[in-house]
């Protein structure tokens, strides 16, 4: 898009708008609490849009609320829809209720929401016929993330999530496993995970704070840290930088290009799920009123080996893991199935873990 428009950004009733030319916008994104430039999650959808824009000429344009509240996601929605919107693309939990709303206020328009289903408010999901629900399975990319991490031999890990919703959830679940799984291959009878090295932040902006910690994570010999904490991430970036040998697991999309000291990126593939609805919606396929869940077998979520730091886990090692977790090895995605997984592979649970992973 930047090749052939300027972007606007115009301040309008509280929301940062960024155009694409002044034609009406069929293609809107609202964002969620973090930037467009997040180098994660909204920044990843928005990719898959853009692409998709430029190649079939369409017009897209992103809207960033003026606040975090229901009414202000649906004050977004309302403004794209009264910008000539067609289909509206929203990433991430925080639309649950505000595309509840906005489907049947909307009928005529079409919705996808990324890592979430549509619900009343008390967990009543209801997906019309315009909308379409997208979830991945994290888990399976935070565990190729914890394998790789440890045979490359960064065995002390730590895990910094954002918020403690499901998604985040299941990347440090997968993390957790990977380096079991990774451990139990070496013939390290005696690794065990440190819950006191999981924690939620609370956020997904970056903070001075969030750097401190991070530092104090790694001064205490943490040697990596999967930050699965959207644009907090940075912080933990800023922190292994002033470091020396520290790492960070980054998460989404591609970070190895925001700093120099991410040994890979946990990824899931937003933009691809994005540039897919898309297509289906021009098509005439849309897959409204279900959702749908996309993972390993899917090639959906994984590792960017091409851009990793890595110094002696390679591509085929990687494509030998990313081969079982596509066909045969379940990958756990709650507590309760860590804690059956890790005993089967010999180890014990390590108390605390559960109660550092609930958050």
């Amino acid at each position: 898009m930047k090749k052939l428009f300027a972007l606007l950004f115009v301040l309008v009733a509280g929301f940062v708008l960024v155009s694409c030319g002044n034609q009406a916008k069929e293609i809107a994104m609202i964002t969620d609490t973090g930037d467009i430039d997040d180098g994660s999650f909204n920044e990843g959808t928005w990719k898959g849009i853009q692409k998709y824009a430029e190649e079939h000429n369409k017009k897209a344009q992103y809207y960033k609320p003026g606040g975090e509240t229901t009414g202000d996601y649906l004050a977004a929605i309302d403004l794209a829809v009264a910008g000539g919107a067609k289909i509206v693309i929203t990433p991430g939990f925080y639309f649950e209720v505000p595309v509840f709303q906005a489907q049947t206020k909307y009928p005529d328009v079409k919705f996808v929401i990324l890592d979430g289903a549509p619900h009343s408010g008390d967990y009543n999901n209801v997906i019309n016929e315009n909308t379409l629900s997208i979830f991945f399975k994290e888990e399976e990319s935070g565990f190729l993330a914890g394998y790789a991490t440890y045979l490359d031999g960064k065995t002390k890990l730590g895990f910094m999530g954002g918020i403690a919703v499901p998604a985040v959830q299941r990347f440090g679940i997968g993390w957790v496993a990977g380096a079991y799984y990774a451990a139990k291959e070496k013939g390290d009878a005696n690794y065990a995970y440190d819950p006191a090295n999981y924690t939620y932040l609370g956020d997904f902006g970056p903070k001075a704070e969030f750097a401190t910690m991070a530092g104090t994570w790694y001064d205490r010999g943490v040697e990596a840290i999967h930050a699965a904490a959207g644009g907090a991430g940075l912080s933990v970036m800023s922190a292994a930088t002033s470091r020396t040998n520290k790492w960070v697991i980054g998460v989404d999309s591609y970070q190895s290009g925001d700093s120099n000291t991410v040994l890979s990126s946990a990824v899931k593939g937003v933009g691809t799920a994005a540039y897919e609805a898309l297509e289906d919606f021009y098509n005439g396929t849309f897959q409204g009123g279900k959702s749908i869940t996309l993972g390993a077998k899917e090639d959906a979520v994984g590792l960017p080996m091409a851009t990793s730091r890595f110094t002696s886990f390679n591509e085929a090692k990687y494509d030998e893991i990313f081969g079982k977790v596509k066909s045969t090895l379940a990958v756990p995605n709650d507590a309760a199935k860590l804690k059956t997984f890790i005993e089967g592979l010999g180890y014990t649970f390590p108390e605390g873990l559960s109660e550092a992973i609930a958050g």
